[in-house]
């Protein structure tokens, strides 16, 4: 009887992907754009160890990020898969086992024993480094098995300090820094075409792997800090209002004709107080954009029939994205002055995260952005009434 031929088909390795498998050592850090071939690789590294009968471990900071590479594992290796588990591991024929695991879990890795760990996705890892030595970094004890992190930069996090063991030629320890052009299969015209899209840190973060200290932040801290004045005394000549959602902050700001940050107010009350509020605060005649997304809509309408120049603004991806692209400009370019405080504080801590849509911009879970939200609304409003207002001279 013939015996049937099995075929697994990986992925044929690009030149930058060939020179990273050539020059590998013990631990191995990639930092690479988006679209470079991480995940290609990972599954070429994942079979490799696995058809020679070994056990390894595939790690990523959530469970959504396991599908991906599960499901291409089972592809490339369906004809010799003796036994699986969704998401949770593939047996071989060989003898090989690939388990995949969650770093949600607090014990992922615990007591297993690998000829490889994969932790991919590594600078979104909360806590890498603990998670490395700690959980990970005994799994490869019994075996002397190698690891890999795989990522596209996110600030200098823990990843980066992986990162800078290769790069220090520290002994065992090899690093790579490949941005998206080194991807023969993406055209460069494309990789061209976000860099017009994107804030500048945001491309050189997400396509040619760039560290940057607080690159996850739009404004930057070196421009946070230049920006930061003292209350202006000048009288606030345009105005951005954003409204409290829920435990959320009403957050008024005023800025002179100068851009600086007149007057600022953050308060929780009812809506009531806060229409009232509103109207004695500011002068009827004054350019006012208020946030009228959602519930805003009907007190938006209620407040325009008050005040002579409000402008309601609708929060959506896109808006939200070129509002703050705004005020990252106006930031870095020194146009607008605010005080420490709320507002700094809140700057420093907002973030962007890079989404298959675009770039979304807030703060992190458990933080506020009300005030970047008003700052930016009344920067947009400082914008598209240049030109009138009092002036002073000083």
């Amino acid at each position: 009887m013939l015996k049937k031929e099995l075929i697994i088909k990986l992925n044929e390795p690009h030149e930058g992907q060939q020179k990273v498998l050539s020059e590998a050592k013990r631990f191995n850090v990639l930092d690479c754009g988006r679209r470079w071939g991480k995940s290609a690789l990972a599954v070429n590294l994942l079979a490799e160890t696995s058809l020679g009968g070994e056990p390894v471990g595939y790690f990523t900071p959530t469970y959504k990020l396991l599908d991906g590479t599960y499901t291409e594992c089972l592809d490339a290796l369906s004809p010799i898969i003796a036994r699986k588990n969704e998401h949770q591991f593939i047996e071989l024929i060989t003898g090989g086992r690939i388990e995949f695991w969650s770093l949600e879990n607090q014990l992922a890795g615990r007591s297993r024993k690998y000829k490889r760990s994969i932790i991919d996705e590594a600078a979104f890892t909360k806590n890498l480094w603990q998670r490395w030595t700690e959980s990970i970094r005994p799994t490869l004890t019994d075996l002397k098995g190698d690891a890999w992190f795989l990522s596209t930069p996110r600030g200098k996090n823990d990843f980066y300090k992986l990162f800078t063991k290769g790069k220090q030629e520290e002994k065992n320890w090899m690093s790579w820094q490949m941005s998206t052009y080194t991807n023969p299969y993406i055209d460069d015209a494309e990789i061209n075409d976000a860099k017009f899209d994107l804030p500048e840190l945001a491309f050189a973060q997400e396509y040619l792997a760039q560290f940057n200290d607080n690159a996850a932040n739009p404004f930057g801290s070196q421009f946070i800090n230049a920006c930061t004045k003292e209350l202006s005394n000048l009288p606030a000549e345009y105005w951005g209002i954003d409204l409290a959602k829920s435990v959320d902050w009403t957050v008024l700001i005023g800025l002179d004709i100068n851009g600086h940050v007149a007057k600022f107010f953050r308060f929780q009350k009812d809506w009531l107080q806060t229409k009232n509020f509103i109207t004695s605060i500011i002068h009827k005649n004054k350019p006012i954009i208020i946030d009228s997304t959602g519930v805003g809509d009907a007190i938006v309408e209620e407040l325009q029939r008050y005040f002579n120049s409000m402008h309601g603004f609708k929060y959506t991806s896109q808006s939200k994205q070129q509002l703050m692209e705004g005020l990252a400009s106006a930031i870095h370019k020194g146009e607008v002055g605010y005080p420490a405080g709320h507002i700094k504080d809140e700057l420093e801590i907002f973030e962007y995260v890079f989404t298959s849509t675009g770039v979304k911009y807030s703060a992190p879970d458990g933080f506020h952005d009300d005030c970047v939200n008003a700052l930016a609304l009344a920067n947009k409003c400082r914008i598209e009434h240049k030109g009138s207002g009092n002036y002073y001279v000083i």
